[in-house]
Protein backbone atom coordinates (compact mmCIF):
# COMPACT_ATOMS: atom_id res chain seq x y z
CA UNK A 1 0.00 0.00 0.00
CA UNK A 2 1.05 3.30 -1.11
CA UNK A 3 0.93 6.95 -0.57
CA UNK A 4 2.39 8.72 -3.45
CA UNK A 5 3.08 12.70 -4.38
CA UNK A 6 3.71 14.13 -8.00
CA UNK A 7 5.57 17.30 -7.23
CA UNK A 8 7.43 20.40 -7.99
CA UNK A 9 8.81 23.39 -6.30
CA UNK A 10 7.73 26.78 -6.39
CA UNK A 11 9.38 29.89 -5.70
CA UNK A 12 6.78 30.66 -3.10
CA UNK A 13 7.02 30.19 0.38
CA UNK A 14 3.88 28.08 0.22
CA UNK A 15 2.66 24.06 -0.09
CA UNK A 16 -0.23 23.67 -2.19
CA UNK A 17 -1.08 19.97 -2.33
CA UNK A 18 -3.94 18.43 -3.33
CA UNK A 19 -5.20 14.90 -2.09
CA UNK A 20 -7.41 12.99 -4.05
CA UNK A 21 -10.79 12.93 -1.94
CA UNK A 22 -10.56 16.29 -1.01
CA UNK A 23 -12.68 19.05 -3.02
CA UNK A 24 -10.09 22.14 -1.98
CA UNK A 25 -6.28 21.88 -1.87
CA UNK A 26 -4.09 22.52 1.38
CA UNK A 27 -2.19 25.55 1.79
CA UNK A 28 0.58 26.22 3.91
CA UNK A 29 2.21 29.19 4.09
CA UNK A 30 6.16 28.26 5.94
CA UNK A 31 6.73 31.68 6.60
CA UNK A 32 4.76 31.34 9.87
CA UNK A 33 6.48 27.73 11.19
CA UNK A 34 4.73 28.56 14.99
CA UNK A 35 2.11 25.37 16.66
CA UNK A 36 -1.20 26.81 16.12
CA UNK A 37 -3.59 25.61 18.37
CA UNK A 38 -6.89 25.73 15.90
CA UNK A 39 -4.97 23.80 13.44
CA UNK A 40 -4.12 21.00 15.94
CA UNK A 41 -5.30 17.26 14.19
CA UNK A 42 -5.55 19.24 10.45
CA UNK A 43 -3.58 18.05 7.71
CA UNK A 44 -2.00 21.57 7.51
CA UNK A 45 -0.70 21.32 11.10
CA UNK A 46 1.58 18.14 9.35
CA UNK A 47 2.36 20.32 6.91
CA UNK A 48 3.43 22.95 9.05
CA UNK A 49 5.06 20.26 11.68
CA UNK A 50 7.63 18.78 9.31
CA UNK A 51 8.77 22.08 7.75
CA UNK A 52 9.28 23.53 11.15
CA UNK A 53 11.27 20.62 12.65
CA UNK A 54 13.23 20.20 9.40
CA UNK A 55 14.30 24.17 9.70
CA UNK A 56 15.22 23.93 13.30
CA UNK A 57 17.27 20.93 12.79
CA UNK A 58 19.46 22.92 10.50
CA UNK A 59 17.77 21.44 6.44
CA UNK A 60 16.69 23.99 3.81
CA UNK A 61 12.48 24.25 3.71
CA UNK A 62 10.86 26.05 0.88
CA UNK A 63 7.44 26.07 -1.39
CA UNK A 64 6.27 23.08 -3.32
CA UNK A 65 3.01 22.18 -5.26
CA UNK A 66 1.72 18.34 -4.79
CA UNK A 67 -0.53 16.13 -6.27
CA UNK A 68 -0.74 12.90 -3.48
CA UNK A 69 -3.03 9.62 -3.91
CA UNK A 70 -3.19 7.37 -0.84
CA UNK A 71 -4.14 3.76 -0.89
CA UNK A 72 -3.50 3.10 3.02
CA UNK A 73 -7.04 3.31 4.50
CA UNK A 74 -7.52 6.18 6.92
CA UNK A 75 -8.18 5.84 10.19
CA UNK A 76 -7.74 2.38 10.02
CA UNK A 77 -4.56 1.54 12.03
CA UNK A 78 -2.10 0.92 8.88
CA UNK A 79 -0.76 4.59 9.68
CA UNK A 80 -1.64 6.67 6.83
CA UNK A 81 -0.98 9.60 8.65
CA UNK A 82 2.74 8.17 9.30
CA UNK A 83 2.94 7.43 5.50
CA UNK A 84 1.87 11.18 5.10
CA UNK A 85 4.39 12.37 7.48
CA UNK A 86 7.06 10.67 6.00
CA UNK A 87 6.17 11.38 2.56
CA UNK A 88 5.85 14.79 3.50
CA UNK A 89 9.63 15.00 4.62
CA UNK A 90 10.94 12.91 1.26
CA UNK A 91 9.32 15.59 -0.38
CA UNK A 92 11.44 18.30 1.29
CA UNK A 93 14.57 16.35 1.53
CA UNK A 94 14.36 15.93 -2.02
CA UNK A 95 13.36 18.92 -3.31
CA UNK A 96 16.07 21.11 -0.96
CA UNK A 97 18.44 18.74 0.68
CA UNK A 98 19.45 16.57 -1.76
CA UNK A 99 17.93 13.52 0.01
CA UNK A 100 20.50 13.66 2.91
CA UNK A 101 18.12 12.84 5.93
CA UNK A 102 18.52 9.16 7.04
CA UNK A 103 15.33 7.30 7.39
CA UNK A 104 15.39 6.99 10.88
CA UNK A 105 15.81 10.76 11.58
CA UNK A 106 13.05 11.18 8.75
CA UNK A 107 10.84 9.01 10.90
CA UNK A 108 11.57 11.50 13.99
CA UNK A 109 10.65 14.52 12.30
CA UNK A 110 7.68 12.74 11.16
CA UNK A 111 6.73 11.71 14.76
CA UNK A 112 7.12 15.65 16.18
CA UNK A 113 5.12 16.91 13.34
CA UNK A 114 2.46 14.06 14.66
CA UNK A 115 3.22 15.01 18.27
CA UNK A 116 3.51 18.81 18.65
CA UNK A 117 1.96 20.33 15.95
CA UNK A 118 -0.90 17.40 15.11
CA UNK A 119 -1.64 16.86 18.66
CA UNK A 120 -1.50 13.11 18.81
CA UNK A 121 0.99 11.66 21.37
CA UNK A 122 2.24 9.06 19.03
CA UNK A 123 5.07 6.67 19.72
CA UNK A 124 7.41 6.20 16.65
CA UNK A 125 7.06 2.26 15.10
CA UNK A 126 4.50 3.79 12.42
CA UNK A 127 6.73 6.55 11.39
CA UNK A 128 10.20 3.86 11.53
CA UNK A 129 8.31 1.25 9.55
CA UNK A 130 7.24 3.96 6.75
CA UNK A 131 10.76 5.47 6.61
CA UNK A 132 13.07 2.82 6.67
CA UNK A 133 10.41 -0.17 4.65
CA UNK A 134 10.09 -3.60 4.49
CA UNK A 135 10.00 -6.19 7.47
CA UNK A 136 12.07 -4.19 10.69
CA UNK A 137 12.41 -4.79 14.61
CA UNK A 138 13.18 -2.18 16.18
CA UNK A 139 15.07 -1.57 19.91
CA UNK A 140 13.78 1.60 21.59
CA UNK A 141 15.93 0.86 24.91
CA UNK A 142 18.47 3.76 23.54
CA UNK A 143 17.63 7.29 22.48
CA UNK A 144 18.84 6.74 18.64
CA UNK A 145 16.87 3.75 18.36
CA UNK A 146 18.26 0.90 16.75
CA UNK A 147 16.43 -0.36 13.38
CA UNK A 148 16.92 -4.25 12.08
CA UNK A 149 15.75 -5.10 8.81
CA UNK A 150 14.57 -8.73 8.61
CA UNK A 151 14.05 -10.33 5.45
CA UNK A 152 11.81 -13.09 5.19
CA UNK A 153 9.33 -14.37 2.67
CA UNK A 154 6.17 -15.72 3.52
CA UNK A 155 4.89 -16.12 0.27
CA UNK A 156 7.52 -18.78 -0.59
CA UNK A 157 6.43 -20.28 2.66
CA UNK A 158 2.91 -20.60 1.30
CA UNK A 159 1.12 -17.66 3.61
CA UNK A 160 -0.58 -14.71 2.52
CA UNK A 161 -0.05 -11.57 4.92
CA UNK A 162 -3.53 -10.29 5.22
CA UNK A 163 -4.92 -6.77 6.67
CA UNK A 164 -8.80 -6.65 7.18
CA UNK A 165 -10.27 -3.10 7.52
CA UNK A 166 -13.42 -3.64 9.64
CA UNK A 167 -15.10 -0.46 8.70
CA UNK A 168 -14.02 1.43 12.19
CA UNK A 169 -12.37 4.69 12.41
CA UNK A 170 -9.89 5.35 14.66
CA UNK A 171 -9.27 8.89 13.63
CA UNK A 172 -11.42 10.30 16.61
CA UNK A 173 -9.83 7.62 19.35
CA UNK A 174 -6.93 10.01 20.48
CA UNK A 175 -8.11 10.19 24.16
CA UNK A 176 -8.43 6.36 24.43
CA UNK A 177 -5.12 6.08 22.79
CA UNK A 178 -2.95 8.77 24.65
CA UNK A 179 -4.31 6.86 27.56
CA UNK A 180 -2.21 3.98 27.12
CA UNK A 181 1.09 5.73 27.26
CA UNK A 182 -0.62 7.74 30.48
CA UNK A 183 -1.38 4.80 32.31
CA UNK A 184 1.79 3.06 31.89
CA UNK A 185 4.03 6.17 33.01
CA UNK A 186 1.59 6.45 35.96
CA UNK A 187 2.68 2.96 37.12
CA UNK A 188 6.27 3.69 36.47
CA UNK A 189 5.84 6.91 38.68
CA UNK A 190 4.75 4.74 41.69
CA UNK A 191 8.26 3.06 41.43
CA UNK A 192 10.30 6.15 40.50
CA UNK A 193 10.60 5.71 37.19
CA UNK A 194 9.27 8.21 34.69
CA UNK A 195 8.59 5.04 32.16
CA UNK A 196 7.94 1.56 32.31
CA UNK A 197 11.77 1.11 30.78
CA UNK A 198 12.99 2.77 34.20
CA UNK A 199 11.44 0.01 36.21
CA UNK A 200 12.08 -3.91 36.55
CA UNK A 201 8.96 -6.26 35.28
CA UNK A 202 9.72 -8.12 38.45
CA UNK A 203 9.30 -4.61 40.80
CA UNK A 204 5.73 -4.57 39.29
CA UNK A 205 4.64 -7.67 40.03
CA UNK A 206 5.58 -8.19 42.75
CA UNK A 207 4.22 -4.65 43.64
CA UNK A 208 0.65 -5.46 42.33
CA UNK A 209 -0.74 -5.32 45.66
CA UNK A 210 0.95 -1.83 46.64
CA UNK A 211 -0.40 -0.65 43.29
CA UNK A 212 -3.72 -1.15 43.95
CA UNK A 213 -6.08 1.80 44.51
CA UNK A 214 -2.65 4.00 43.73
CA UNK A 215 -3.56 3.74 39.94
CA UNK A 216 -6.13 1.89 37.95
CA UNK A 217 -6.42 -1.87 37.58
CA UNK A 218 -6.42 -1.38 33.77
CA UNK A 219 -3.06 0.79 34.08
CA UNK A 220 -1.28 -2.11 36.00
CA UNK A 221 -3.01 -4.63 33.52
CA UNK A 222 -1.16 -2.36 30.42
CA UNK A 223 2.00 -2.34 32.20
CA UNK A 224 1.76 -6.40 32.52
CA UNK A 225 0.97 -6.34 28.80
CA UNK A 226 3.82 -4.05 28.08
CA UNK A 227 6.92 -6.48 29.88
CA UNK A 228 5.04 -9.56 28.44
CA UNK A 229 5.34 -7.90 24.66
CA UNK A 230 8.82 -6.62 24.61
CA UNK A 231 9.47 -10.69 25.41
CA UNK A 232 7.60 -11.71 22.53
CA UNK A 233 9.23 -9.31 19.91
CA UNK A 234 12.65 -11.45 21.29
CA UNK A 235 10.98 -14.05 20.77
CA UNK A 236 9.28 -13.16 17.34
CA UNK A 237 12.64 -12.39 15.81
CA UNK A 238 14.61 -15.22 17.03
CA UNK A 239 11.90 -17.36 15.23
CA UNK A 240 11.73 -15.70 11.66
CA UNK A 241 15.78 -15.52 11.95
CA UNK A 242 15.47 -19.59 12.73
CA UNK A 243 12.82 -20.34 9.70
CA UNK A 244 10.10 -21.41 12.74
CA UNK A 245 6.96 -20.38 11.32
CA UNK A 246 4.78 -22.03 13.63
CA UNK A 247 6.84 -20.47 16.74
CA UNK A 248 6.54 -17.25 14.81
CA UNK A 249 2.92 -17.81 14.39
CA UNK A 250 2.29 -18.79 18.37
CA UNK A 251 3.82 -15.80 19.83
CA UNK A 252 1.50 -13.21 17.47
CA UNK A 253 -1.47 -15.03 18.08
CA UNK A 254 -0.06 -14.71 21.99
CA UNK A 255 0.44 -11.23 21.35
CA UNK A 256 -2.58 -10.77 19.77
CA UNK A 257 -4.57 -12.35 22.68
CA UNK A 258 -2.91 -9.91 25.26
CA UNK A 259 -3.70 -6.92 23.16
CA UNK A 260 -7.60 -8.10 23.96
CA UNK A 261 -7.07 -8.81 27.64
CA UNK A 262 -4.58 -6.79 29.26
CA UNK A 263 -3.82 -3.77 26.95
CA UNK A 264 -7.78 -3.69 25.82
CA UNK A 265 -7.42 -1.82 22.87
CA UNK A 266 -9.96 -3.84 20.87
CA UNK A 267 -12.59 -2.04 21.22
CA UNK A 268 -13.93 1.65 23.33
CA UNK A 269 -15.23 0.30 26.50
CA UNK A 270 -19.24 0.55 26.43
CA UNK A 271 -19.45 0.65 23.02
CA UNK A 272 -21.86 -1.94 20.87
CA UNK A 273 -19.72 -1.92 18.24
CA UNK A 274 -16.97 -4.50 17.97
CA UNK A 275 -15.92 -4.73 14.48
CA UNK A 276 -12.34 -5.72 15.38
CA UNK A 277 -13.15 -8.36 17.89
CA UNK A 278 -15.65 -9.64 15.49
CA UNK A 279 -12.97 -9.84 12.95
CA UNK A 280 -10.66 -11.56 15.25
CA UNK A 281 -12.82 -14.12 16.28
CA UNK A 282 -14.24 -15.14 12.68
CA UNK A 283 -10.35 -15.12 12.44
CA UNK A 284 -9.75 -17.90 15.33
CA UNK A 285 -12.49 -19.82 13.32
CA UNK A 286 -11.04 -20.18 10.80
CA UNK A 287 -7.25 -20.54 10.94
CA UNK A 288 -7.02 -22.11 14.29
CA UNK A 289 -3.74 -24.45 13.78
CA UNK A 290 -3.51 -23.25 10.23
CA UNK A 291 -2.15 -19.20 10.38
CA UNK A 292 -2.39 -16.51 12.57
CA UNK A 293 -4.42 -13.05 13.74
CA UNK A 294 -3.97 -10.20 15.75
CA UNK A 295 -5.14 -6.75 16.00
CA UNK A 296 -3.13 -4.25 13.95
CA UNK A 297 -1.83 -0.93 14.56
CA UNK A 298 -2.91 1.54 17.45
CA UNK A 299 -6.63 -0.22 18.03
CA UNK A 300 -9.80 0.58 19.27
CA UNK A 301 -10.80 0.73 15.30
CA UNK A 302 -9.63 -0.10 12.32
CA UNK A 303 -8.06 -3.03 10.62
CA UNK A 304 -6.88 -6.86 11.93
CA UNK A 305 -3.39 -8.41 10.85
CA UNK A 306 -3.31 -12.10 9.50
CA UNK A 307 -1.25 -14.77 8.12
CA UNK A 308 -3.72 -17.16 5.80
CA UNK A 309 -2.39 -20.36 4.30
CA UNK A 310 -3.04 -19.79 0.09
CA UNK A 311 -4.60 -22.51 -0.16
CA UNK A 312 -7.57 -21.04 1.85
CA UNK A 313 -6.87 -17.36 1.25
CA UNK A 314 -9.63 -17.08 -1.52
CA UNK A 315 -12.43 -18.51 1.01
CA UNK A 316 -10.75 -16.22 3.91
CA UNK A 317 -11.25 -13.23 1.69
CA UNK A 318 -14.87 -14.54 0.87
CA UNK A 319 -16.22 -15.06 4.32
CA UNK A 320 -14.16 -11.62 5.20
CA UNK A 321 -15.66 -9.46 2.93
CA UNK A 322 -18.83 -11.22 3.28
CA UNK A 323 -18.98 -9.53 6.79
CA UNK A 324 -17.09 -6.53 6.70
CA UNK A 325 -17.90 -5.32 2.94
CA UNK A 326 -16.42 -5.70 -0.53
CA UNK A 327 -12.68 -5.17 -0.50
CA UNK A 328 -12.19 -5.41 3.59
CA UNK A 329 -9.82 -7.74 3.11
CA UNK A 330 -6.30 -6.55 1.68
CA UNK A 331 -3.68 -9.15 0.57
CA UNK A 332 -0.42 -7.20 1.43
CA UNK A 333 3.36 -7.14 -0.42
CA UNK A 334 6.22 -6.06 1.94
CA UNK A 335 8.88 -4.21 -0.03
CA UNK A 336 12.32 -3.83 1.33
CA UNK A 337 12.35 0.36 0.58
CA UNK A 338 10.59 3.12 2.59
CA UNK A 339 10.04 6.88 1.39
CA UNK A 340 11.80 7.13 -1.83
CA UNK A 341 12.58 10.25 -4.53
CA UNK A 342 11.89 9.76 -8.24
CA UNK A 343 13.69 12.65 -9.99
CA UNK A 344 11.82 13.41 -13.14
CA UNK A 345 13.59 16.29 -15.77
CA UNK A 346 11.25 18.47 -17.51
Amino acid sequence: LDTVAAVSPNETNVVTLYSEGYARPFVVDLSDLSVLEDEKETTNSLIRGVAARMKELGYKIGGFDACVTSTVFKGSGLSSSAAFEVLLVAILDGLYNNMTIEPKLRAKISQYAENVYFGKPSGLMDQMASSVGGLVTIDFRRPDAEVEALQYDFAAQGYALCVVHTEGDHGNLTNEYAAIPQEMKQVAAFFGGKVLRDVLPEQVEEGVAQLKGKVSDRAILRALHFYDENRRVANLVEALKKDDLFGFFEQIIASGDSSWKLLQNIYVAGSPDQGLALALEMSHRMLAGKGAWRIHGGGFAGTILTFVPQDMLSAYKRRMDSIFGDHACTVLDIRPCGAVFMPVKA
